[in-house]
């Protein structure tokens, strides 16, 4: 497939800079997979769409404050590191900014607040694949996060976020990601326990987000690209949910597409031999009865068109980049041909986009 059909032209002003008040006050396309049909609702009218017994999976996950400022010890140069991922207890990944930041490069990270004498020490000890720098901390730097970073936002955002809590779901309680799981933005408490009351179930995974979220496929063929893993956790108890929702004949529905590669990845650890690129489940692949397997680890599931989808009934979604991972995943759902469409929709009626955008809703 060619990567260049998963582009589109947005304008620059439909791409939200701020998120809106309230919460679910945002809009809600609803698209109809089998008859193509598109509504157009306001995100606090989901309810409209969910049937009792449907089980809502959403992504607990929290955006750890990763964007760190400091200097380089020997010449006082300016650098600026965006943590990725956690190798060990001191050693990190991270995305770096300055000049000369080679492996060898003695650093000193200072806290946001002036007044604090927080400091922490460094050294860049490798660089990766990708253009990364891995670095090592002298201390582990994971509880002073919150004296020295913040909470990065997305690089298409440029104005500043009056609070940092409306770049965090309303549930998040796990520390990890870089990014955060959009989809999620737009509930409310309120909305939560008004959908439970109508008897959907919720349940949480954890996926921690990085930066795949943000980056374009590059290559010239879908196929060609290389994701790069993230971790998640399935727990016993939500994967006998999810296994006795399909028994009954439920609906799950994925509150974003973090939450989809989770489950989907949950089901390939279920049934290891599941191609990576898609495929039905072979006889006796199957764990027994169940549909997904409780796990802890990375996941480096690629989901483009041809997947074939084991767990995901429904999927709740933002409008995504072009050209980008999470879009190609969207149309491996609905199909490539109605998504494309569904985005012309968005454009002409003028939809906020990404981050801070409005969502989609694909049934």
């Amino acid at each position: 497939m060619r990567t260049s059909d998963f582009d589109y032209d947005l304008p620059q002003e439909l791409i939200a800079q701020t998120p809106v008040e309230p919460r679910d006050a945002s809009r809600l396309m609803v698209v109809h997979r089998e008859t193509h049909q598109i509504e157009h609702q306001t995100f606090g009218d989901i309810g409209m769409y969910l049937q009792p017994g449907d089980l809502l999976i959403l992504n607990q996950t929290r955006v750890i404050p990763a964007r760190l400022h400091g200097q380089k010890s020997r010449t006082g140069g300016k650098v600026e590191l965006l943590l990725l991922g956690q190798q060990d207890e001191r050693t990190w990944e991270a995305l770096v900014r300055g000049k000369r930041l080679g492996p060898g490069t003695a650093i000193e990270l200072q806290a946001q607040d002036p007044a604090s004498s927080i400091s922490v020490k460094a050294e860049i000890v490798a660089e990766t694949e990708s253009g990364g720098r891995l670095v090592r901390f002298a201390q582990p730097v994971e509880p002073l996060l919150q004296e020295l970073g913040i909470v990065p936002l997305p690089p298409y955002i440029h104005k500043p976020l009056a609070d940092p809590e409306r770049y965090q779901t309303v549930y998040g309680r796990v520390d990890g990601s870089v990014a955060a799981s959009t989809a999620g933005l737009h509930f409310t408490p309120e909305l939560l326990i008004e959908l439970r009351r109508m008897g959907v179930e919720i349940a949480y995974i954890t996926l921690h987000i990085g930066l795949d979220t943000f980056r374009p496929v590059k290559e010239k063929r879908i196929e060609d690209h290389q994701i790069h893993t993230e971790w998640y956790e399935l727990t016993a108890p939500v994967a006998e949910q999810i296994n006795r929702a399909r028994l009954g004949g439920r609906r799950i529905v994925a509150g974003g597409t973090t939450v989809v590669r989770a489950l989907e990845s949950a089901a390939a650890a279920c049934a290891p031999s599941l191609p990576a690129g898609g495929g039905e489940l072979e006889e006796g692949q199957a764990c027994a009865w169940r549909t997904v397997a409780a796990f802890a680890g990375p996941t480096d599931l690629f989901i483009y068109p041809g997947y074939s989808f084991h767990v995901v009934d429904v999927m709740l979604t933002n409008f995504h980049l072009p050209r980008s991972t999470l879009l190609v995943l969207v149309s491996a759902f609905a199909g490539r041909e109605l998504i494309s469409r569904a985005y012309q929709i968005a454009i002409q009626e003028r939809y906020r986009f990404f981050s801070f955008g409005d969502a989609m809703l694909l049934l």
